[in-house]
C-alpha cells in the first residue's frame, strides 16, 4: 500500500514525497514551523534555539486534497502543493496572510531540472548540504540576522555568512517590511543570499532544516511572538544599568582597588567594575590567581561596599599545560578534532612564556558545563562574585574550519552556532542553582533565545575610529530586531585608541554620548600611549593604557562626566524600558520603522534610533561634525531635550551639535527631564 502525500497526526500536518518528509506544524499565535529531511527520522538532538517544552499549538487548522494541503494558525497560513517539476514532482510551500489575502513568503524553483526548491546533496553519514530557496520581491527590507559588521540596516542585497566570530554574531531571525519574521532554527554553519533575484538559506551539513514563520501586522507583533516562541528576557539588575569601568587589563588586586578608591573618591558612580582577562592561574584551570589577586574574596567586598558590583572574566579556553587538560580530555569534555593535533587555537595565556596550544571545553556537553560550573563556582563564586564576563565563546578558534570540529552534540558544521547559548544556559542555569539572583553575563556571541537568559551582548573587539563607531549604532539596531534587548560595545573601541590623541579624544567624547542611550554603558578598551611604554595596546600580556574618565585629560574628563551624569538621571526611564522588554521582547534600542511602522521614511533612517517610545537619539558619527540632520517621525510633535523647542514631525531639521552636544529629541506627552537638576 502506498503512503499518503498528506496526512494528519497530533495537530501536524506530515508530507512525504519520494524520500522527503515534512512536518509543518501551528506554534504560538500566528506562527508555522517547517521541518524537512530526507533522512528516515528527524534528529531531535539537534540543539534548538526555540523554547524547549514549545506545543504544538491547538487551534491549527488543516485541509487536505488531492494535490494540496493548507495549515492555517491566526493570521498566517501555509499551502503546501504538489507541483509538476521536470522528470518528478515536488512539494512547494507559500505562506499568506489571512486578513489581507496577501502572499508573504513563497518557494520558488530555479529550473525544472535542478535544484528543487529545498535541495539535499548528500554529506558524511547522514548529514546533508542543504539549500533552500524563496523568490525575491521587490522592494522588500530585511532587519535583524544578528550583529555583523558591513554597516547597514537594511540587508536586501547582503550575503550573510552563518558563522559565529569576534564581531560577527549569528542570530539567524529576520523581519520583513512585507509583514512577517523568518527564524532559521538550524544551529548549523551556512549562508544566506539575500539577492535581488532570490532569497537562499544554505546549511553545509546538516540531518534536516527546520525554521518557523511568523505573521504580523507591523514588525514590534513580530518581535513579541519571536519572544514567545524562544524566551523572555529577564528583568535587568538596577546595578547594570549604571556605569561599567573596564580597560584590558587590570593586571592585579591593588590596581583594581586603587582605581575603584579613585572613582569613589572623585564621586563618580560606577555600577560594575569589569576585571578582563590573564585574571586567572591557566585556561581551563578557572580560579583566580592568588598571587595578582591575593585575597579577592576582600576585593569583591570593598567593591560592593562601594556600590559597584565587581565582574570577572572566564574563556572557555583550556590551555594545554592546565592542571585540568588532561582529565577533561580523557572525560571527552573537550571540543575534539578530525585532523591534527587536539588544540583549537594557539594564543598566549597568563603566566606562560610566549604562545601556547589552547581546546575549548565542550558547551554542547551537559557534563562538561556542570564540571565548567564547578569549577567557576570554586575558583570564583566562593569569593563572591556574580557577574562573569564570558569572552572568545564563538568559540574562538584558529583557524575557523568548523568541519574539523567534533562536539558532544554532533559534527561542528551541524552545531557550532549554537555553542554561545548553550555556555550561557550553563552559567543561567547553574546561578539558579545556586541561588544567584542578580548575576549578569557579558557575552561577545549569541545565538537564538539567547536573551531568555541575563546576558549583555557586545559587539567584540570593533576599531577606535569613526567609521566603527558608525556601524556599531546600525549593528546594535539589527541586534535588537534579532530580539536581544540587553547590548553594548566597548565605548571608544577596542583597538587603536591613543590615550593622547585630540582625535581619539573627540571620537570618545562623541561614543560616550552615544553610550549613555544603548541599554548598557560600558567603557572599555586597549588603549595606547604614544609617550608611555610602546607595549601598551600592542602586546595583550602588558596591558593597555590608562583607560579611566580621567586618563584623558581635564577638558575631555569633564565631558565624560557629564556623560555619566546624564545616564543617572535616565536610568529611571531605563528601568521602565527594561521591564517592557522583558514583559514584551520589545528592546530599549529600537529602530525608527519599529516604532513607526507607520511612517514610509521611518524605513530608511539607519542612523537614528528611539530609546522607548518617548526618546529619539541622534549620534554624532563623523569627526568634526558641527551639525547633523535629524528626521523627526511624522504624527507627533517633537521638542528638543536641550533647548525645550518643539518641531512638527514628519520632517528633517538641521540640529547644531557642538563637541558637548548630542542630538536628543522627546515625543510630545513624554515626561522626561534630561537636564541637569
Amino acid at each position: 500500500m502506498l503512503p499518503d502525500l498528506f496526512h494528519v497526526d497530533d495537530r501536524r500536518l506530515i508530507c512525504r514525497i519520494g524520500r522527503e518528509t515534512l512536518w509543518i506544524e501551528p506554534v504560538g499565535e500566528g506562527a508555522i514551523r517547517v521541518r524537512a529531511t530526507r533522512n528516515a527520522a528527524f534528529d531531535d538532538a539537534l540543539p534548538s534555539g526555540l523554547l524547549p517544552d514549545l506545543p504544538v499549538a491547538a487551534d491549527g487548522q488543516i485541509e487536505i486534497s488531492d494535490a494540496l494541503a493548507t495549515l492555517t494558525n491566526g493570521r498566517l497560513r501555509a499551502e503546501i502543493r504538489k507541483m509538476p517539476r521536470g522528470l518528478e514532482p515536488t512539494l512547494e510551500l507559500s505562506f499568506h496572510d489571512t486578513v489581507t489575502g496577501k502572499v508573504l513568503l513563497q518557494e520558488e524553483m530555479p529550473h525544472i531540472l535542478y535544484p528543487n526548491t529545498r535541495n539535499y546533496d548528500a554529506e558524511d553519514g547522514h548529514l546533508w548540504h542543504i539549500e533552500t530557496r524563496f523568490r525575491a520581491e521587490d522592494g522588500e527590507r530585511f532587519y535583524g540576522l544578528g550583529q555583523h559588521q558591513h554597516g547597514r540596516l537594511d540587508q536586501k542585497g547582503c550575503v550573510i555568512d552563518l558563522l559565529q566570530m569576534n564581531t560577527e554574531v549569528v542570530i539567524p531571525f529576520l523581519v520583513s517590511s512585507r509583514g512577517y519574521g523568518f527564524l532559521w532554527n538550524n544551529p548549523g554553519t551556512g549562508r544566506v543570499e539575500l539577492a535581488a533575484n532570490r532569497t537562499l538559506w544554505t546549511l553545509d551539513a546538516s540531518p534536516q532544516l527546520d525554521y518557523v514563520v511568523i505573521a504580523g501586522p507591523e514588525p514590534a507583533t513580530i518581535l513579541r511572538e519571536y519572544a514567545a516562541l524562544t524566551g523572555h528576557p529577564p528583568m535587568m539588575p538596577d546595578w547594570a544599568l549604571g556605569f561599567w569601568q573596564c580597560k584590558l587589563r587590570y593586571a592585579s588586586q591593588e590596581e583594581v582597588l586603587r582605581v575603584a578608591r579613585d572613582y569613589h573618591r572623585r564621586g563618580l558612580k560606577v555600577g560594575c567594575f569589569v576585571i578582563d582577562f590573564f585574571n586567572w592561574t591557566k585556561g581551563g584551570e578557572w580560579r583566580i590567581d592568588p598571587e595578582a589577586f591575593p585575597d579577592p574574596g576582600a576585593m569583591v567586598a570593598e567593591l560592593e561596599d562601594i556600590g559597584m558590583r565587581p565582574m570577572v572574566s572566564v574563556w572557555p579556553a583550556v590551555n594545554a599545560n592546565a592542571a585540568t587538560f588532561a582529565d577533561m580530555r580523557d572525560a571527552g569534555f573537550l571540543i575534539e578534532h578530525r585532523r591534527g593535533v587536539q588544540a583549537s587555537s594557539v594564543f598566549v595565556d597568563a603566566n606562560s612564556d610566549g604562545l601556547v596550544p589552547l581546546s575549548f571545553y565542550d558547551a554542547t556537553n551537559p557534563q562538561a558545563r556542570d564540571y565548567h560550573w564547578a569549577r567557576v563556582r570554586d575558583g570564583y563564586v566562593r569569593h563572591g562574585f556574580k557577574a562573569f564576563w564570558l569572552d572568545a565563546n564563538e568559540p574562538e578558534v584558529y583557524p575557523t574550519h568548523p568541519d574539523n570540529m567534533r562536539y558532544h552534540a554532533g559534527d561542528g558544521r551541524a552545531v557550532t552556532n549554537a555553542y554561545p547559548l548553550l555556555h550561557q544556559q550553563g552559567y543561567a542555569d547553574h546561578m539558579v542553582a545556586d541561588g544567584i539572583e542578580d548575576g549578569v553575563l557579558l557575552s561577545r556571541s549569541a545565538w537564538l533565545g539567547t536573551q531568555r537568559h541575563p546576558v549583555v551582548v557586545w559587539s567584540g573587539d570593533v576599531k577606535s575610529t569613526f567609521a566603527d563607531l558608525s556601524r556599531q549604532v546600525r549593528a546594535g539596531l539589527n541586534m535588537a530586531m534579532s530580539g536581544i534587548p540587553w547590548w553594548t560595545t566597548d565605548i571608544g573601541g577596542f583597538k587603536g585608541g591613543d590615550i593622547r590623541d585630540p582625535g581619539f579624544h573627540e571620537l570618545l567624547i562623541r561614543w560616550f554620548q552615544y553610550g549613555v542611550f544603548c541599554p548598557v554603558f560600558r567603557l572599555h578598551g586597549f588603549r595606547q600611549d604614544s609617550a608611555g611604554d610602546p607595549r601598551l595596546g600592542r602586546e595583550f600580556l602588558a596591558g593597555g593604557a590608562d583607560n579611566e574618565i580621567w586618563s584623558f585629560g581635564p577638558e575631555v574628563e569633564a565631558r565624560l562626566v557629564a556623560c555619566l551624569d546624564l545616564r543617572e538621571r535616565l536610568r529611571p526611564y531605563l528601568t521602565e524600558q527594561m521591564r517592557i522588554a522583558s514583559k514584551t521582547g520589545l528592546p530599549p534600542m529600537r529602530p525608527l520603522l519599529l516604532q513607526f511602522p507607520e511612517d514610509p521614511a521611518a524605513w530608511e533612517i539607519d542612523d537614528q534610533f528611539m530609546l522607548g517610545s518617548d526618546l529619539l537619539v541622534a549620534p554624532v558619527l563623523a569627526a568634526a561634525a558641527r551639525s547633523r540632520s535629524v528626521y523627526l517621525p511624522a504624527g507627533h510633535s517633537w521638542k528638543d531635550a536641550w533647548s525645550g523647542e518643539t518641531q512638527a514631525g514628519g520632517q528633517s531639521v538641521d540640529i547644531e551639535t557642538p563637541i558637548d552636544r548630542i542630538p536628543v529629541f522627546l515625543r510630545s506627552g513624554a515626561n522626561i527631564d534630561l537636564l541637569p537638576r
